[in-house]
């Protein structure tokens, strides 16, 4: 046999194998990319409202506050310190009275945080349909260095 001829007999066998190792890196990419995205898809983020690092208000006057209780339950204070329980047809008529006395009034709105949002938006749609102009939201100093 010639080199001309081992050369012939090498080039025609082939080899039957797959590299596998292109395709674990691969593979292995796509798992961190997934395992890196995964935690950022979540839909929901539990939330406390209540706490914030939010600068006081200084107001001349008493603040009319408007409270929010988990019940659902609304209480209404014009004087510092005296709530009232109110109704939600009776809180819009009473503020409407205030608001048609001083237009720049201001109105807080306090709820604590084991309530329901949706009772805090509704008693904030009660006050706009009173035609209050300036709605805060009350909130405590968050404790600590808690985020």
């Amino acid at each position: 046999m010639t080199v001309l001829s081992m050369r012939r007999h090498r080039k025609r066998k082939l080899k039957a194998e797959i590299n596998v190792v292109p395709y674990i890196d691969v593979m292995l990419v796509l798992l961190v990319i997934f395992m890196v995205t995964a935690p950022l898809l979540t839909l929901g983020v539990d939330v406390d409202l209540p706490q914030s690092n939010a600068k006081s208000v200084n107001a001349k006057e008493d603040p009319i506050v408007v409270s929010v209780y988990p019940d659902g339950t609304y209480a209404l204070a014009v004087k510092a310190g005296k709530n009232e329980t109110v109704t939600s047809q009776s809180l819009e008529a009473r503020v409407r009275a205030i608001v048609s006395q001083n237009k720049d009034a201001s109105i807080f709105v306090a709820a604590q945080g084991e309530g329901k949002y949706q009772d805090v938006m509704n008693v904030m749609e009660l006050l706009q349909r009173a035609n209050v102009k300036k709605i805060g939201l009350m909130s405590d100093p968050k404790q600590g260095n808690r985020k």
